[in-house]
């Protein structure tokens, strides 16, 4: 028989049919194979942590067959409670595969303490900006008579004195005393002769 009429006899065309019958079924078993190995179209959304112990992450985690790692901690935050989950990634609702791991941060048990930097002759805005940096905020600002417009004399916390030094609190608000700069130089240098000026002793009449 020569190929030509091989080629469209009824044998050839059956064995055509079985092939490309076999290669179907074998992609759709390849292809079945795939998604059970990849757990395709199996996904686990991923659950808010936010303000969770480590304990409680990991059971919850557990359930969902996801794993964690704890990054680090980060500064005190007060609308958190100690050794609570503070950030998460992936974030919740993320559609994650079984065995993902999950990278939390957790908050500290308080505040900090810092130093508080010599800001006494420095100007307003040389002094917000050096006590954001170290985490303190801005409480009240106050005017006094001086010199200097905006320059800070004095700071402030509860009340107190501060002085270069002192230890407060990350977070805690600092009171800025200021000069006005409504004073006359003439006026600050007779303020200061009348501060340095010794205070004489009355002498009693009957020892004179």
């Amino acid at each position: 028989m020569s190929l030509r009429k091989y080629l469209t006899s009824r044998v050839f065309l059956v064995q055509m049919l079985i092939a490309i019958g076999i290669i179907v079924v074998l992609a759709y078993l390849f292809m079945h194979w795939l998604t059970f190995t990849t757990n395709h179209g199996h996904e686990i959304e991923v659950p808010n942590l936010s303000k969770l112990t480590e304990e409680q992450v990991e059971e919850k985690l557990d359930e969902l067959d996801l794993n964690y790692v704890l990054l680090d901690s980060v500064d005190y935050k007060s609308d958190y409670p100690q050794y609570s989950v503070v950030e998460q990634d992936p974030t919740p609702g993320t559609k994650v595969k079984e065995g993902r791991k999950i990278y939390i941060k957790i908050n500290t048990s308080g505040f900090s303490s810092v130093r508080i930097p010599e800001l006494v002759n420095k100007t307003y805005r040389e002094a917000v900006p050096t006590l954001k940096a170290l985490g303190l905020e801005e409480g009240s600002v106050t005017y006094v008579p001086n010199l200097g417009k905006d320059m800070v004399l004095e700071m402030r916390f509860k009340g107190r004195n501060l002085k270069a030094g002192d230890r407060v609190l990350r977070s805690s608000k600092i009171d800025l005393v200021l000069g006005d700069g409504k004073m006359s130089y003439e006026e600050e240098e007779n303020a200061v002769d009348t501060l340095a000026a010794p205070i004489e002793e009355e002498i009693p009449v009957d020892e004179q």
